[in-house]
């Protein structure tokens, strides 16, 4: 399946992204020691800290048109929910979605963060607890992010 870069990028972003890529929270490395495995699993290509126009994601793929970031204490400022939103939007005028996890959710629930990106993707089979429950062990405690930056289903 082929795809075409979103946007030219400068050189200055190219080297804002390789040097983010030497400087990866241990949220983003946790998470990418997963998400590298997507292409041999399900064809799918991640890039990490893939530049798109003048922002830099945490991860990227293109081809679904998926963002994935990994959010630190940072981003609840209220001015980091103000230019978390500004670049949401500007990623969604280019048909991104873009699904945020907390650094706390990572390193607590890794594997129910990869299951709501295999969801966002399509890829997740039905195949838990019919009724999930916290009790019960199904669903996900792993909550991706609203745009103002809370929670955007029950959870922590």
């Amino acid at each position: 399946m082929g795809y075409s870069m979103p946007t030219a990028n400068s050189e200055t972003m190219v080297r804002r992204a390789r040097k983010l890529r030497h400087a990866m929270t241990d949220g983003e490395r946790l998470f990418w020691s997963e998400l590298r495995e997507f292409r041999r699993l399900y064809g799918l290509h991640v890039r990490r800290q893939a530049p798109i126009g003048h922002y830099v994601a945490d991860f990227a793929i293109h081809e679904r048109k998926l963002i994935i970031e990994v959010d630190g204490e940072q981003h609840f400022t209220d001015e980091g929910l103000k230019r978390d939103n500004l670049r949401d939007d500007w990623l969604a005028g280019r048909g991104y979605r873009v699904l945020r996890f907390t650094t706390g959710d990572v390193a607590d629930n890794l594997g129910g963060c990869i299951e709501e990106i295999l969801a966002a993707l399509g890829l997740m089979e039905d195949t838990l607890t019919p009724n999930p429950s916290p009790q019960g062990g199904g669903g996900s405690a792993c909550v991706p992010l609203a745009g103002d930056g809370r929670p955007s289903g029950g959870g922590q």
